[in-house]
């Protein structure tokens, strides 16, 4: 059995430093290399997510008052609609706290 001697054992390990290093070096040059190519969408299109982010919150909104309108428990009763949205965000942000 051929035991190493402590120096070998370091310069193997110098080696295999090298080399990940010689690595680490060619993936942040593939990494800048390819960071110009690559943009998201939103960067190439931002007015086209803006417009349909804005179309889909107001469409949301809309829809929403449509059905509490509809519905003859909230329109007569504004305050118990009030009352519950806050109720609804109070639980919301209660739960993000646990979570987060």
């Amino acid at each position: 059995m051929n035991q190493l001697t402590p120096e070998d054992n370091h310069k193997n390990h110098l080696k295999n430093i090298e080399k990940i290093k010689s690595l680490e070096s060619l993936t942040h040059k593939l990494h800048d290399k390819l960071d110009n190519y690559r943009q998201t969408a939103f960067h190439k299109f931002p007015f086209l997510f803006v417009a349909l982010s804005t179309f889909g919150l107001t469409a949301t909104i809309y829809g929403a008052e449509k059905i509490i309108d509809k519905s003859v428990f909230f329109s007569d009763k504004p305050e118990i609609l009030l009352c519950s949205g806050v109720a609804v965000l109070l639980l919301t942000g209660t739960l993000y706290k646990k979570l987060n």
